[in-house]
C-alpha cells in the first residue's frame, strides 16, 4: 500500500494538478497548515484525506507520516506533479531496491534556458552528494522511515535533515519526473533563488539552526 503525503499552505493554485497526477496512489493525505485559500476545499472535492497540523513543512510532513497507513510513503510538495510512468518507476524500485529510499528526476515547468541549467545542477547534486530536495519527492518504506525517526519538526531543511540520515548509499533515482512549478524562481530571480538555496544549505551544514535559516530564507 502506497500513501502519498502532501503538506499544503495556501496551495490552491497548484494542488489540483498535483492530486490529478496521483491516479495510482492507494491513499493520499493532505496536511493543511492553516490555509486561507481554497486548498482544503480542493482536497475535499478530490476525495482525499485531509488532516491539520501546526504550520511548518517539517511539522506537517511529520503529522502526515504518522497518520499514513501505507507500507510505503511518498512525500510530495503541493506545487509538484508526477510525470507519466511514475507508478511503474515506484513499482520497479520496490522490486529492485526495497531497502532504499527513492527520489524523482527534477524538472521545472518553464522553457527558459535558466531552468535547464538549474535542472542540470540538481541532476548532478542529488546523486553526487546524496542530497535530493523535497521538490523531487521522497519515496521511503514505513520500516525505514520509522527506524530513522521520520521527519523532524524543523522550520527549514527538514528534507535535507532526513536524506542525510538516510545516507547516499540508501538513495536511488526513480526513472520518472517530478515537474515542479517555477513560480518561485520567476518571482525571485532564477539565480538569486538558487543562490539563496545554496547559501541556506551551506549555513545549515555549518551548524546554523533551522529557525535562524528560516528567517534568512524569508
Amino acid at each position: 500500500m502506497l500513501t502519498v503525503v502532501i503538506p499544503v499552505l495556501n496551495a490552491g493554485a497548484s494542488l489540483g494538478q498535483c492530486l490529478a497526477s496521483l491516479d495510482h496512489a492507494d491513499e493520499i493525505i493532505v496536511v493543511d497548515g492553516g490555509s486561507g485559500d481554497d486548498s482544503v476545499d480542493i482536497a475535499a472535492r478530490s476525495g482525499v484525506r485531509v488532516i491539520t497540523a501546526p504550520r511548518g513543512r517539517g511539522t506537517q510532513l511529520a503529522a502526515g507520516g504518522q497518520a499514513a497507513r501505507g507500507d510505503w510513503l511518498l512525500f510530495l510538495h503541493a506545487d509538484t506533479r508526477l510525470g507519466t510512468g511514475w507508478h511503474e518507476a515506484v513499482a520497479a524500485h520496490l522490486a529492485t531496491a526495497p531497502h532504499c529510499a527513492g527520489y524523482f528526476e527534477f524538472q521545472l515547468d518553464d522553457a527558459a534556458w535558466q531552468a535547464r541549467i538549474i535542472e542540470f545542477g540538481v541532476a548532478v547534486r542529488a546523486p553526487a552528494l546524496g542530497l535530493p530536495y523535497g521538490d523531487q519527492g521522497l519515496l521511503i518504506s514505513r520500516r525505514l522511515y520509522d527506524e530513522l525517526g521520520g521527519f523532524r519538526p524543523l522550520a527549514l531543511m527538514e528534507d535535507v535533515d532526513l536524506v542525510r540520515r538516510i545516507g547516499r548509499h540508501r538513495l536511488r533515482r526513480l526513472r520518472a519526473t517530478a515537474l515542479t512549478s517555477a513560480d518561485r524562481w520567476r518571482r525571485d530571480g532564477w539565480f538569486r533563488r538558487t543562490g539563496r538555496n545554496l547559501a541556506c544549505l551551506a549555513l545549515y551544514a555549518g551548524g546554523v539552526a533551522p529557525s535562524r535559516l528560516a528567517r534568512f530564507y524569508r
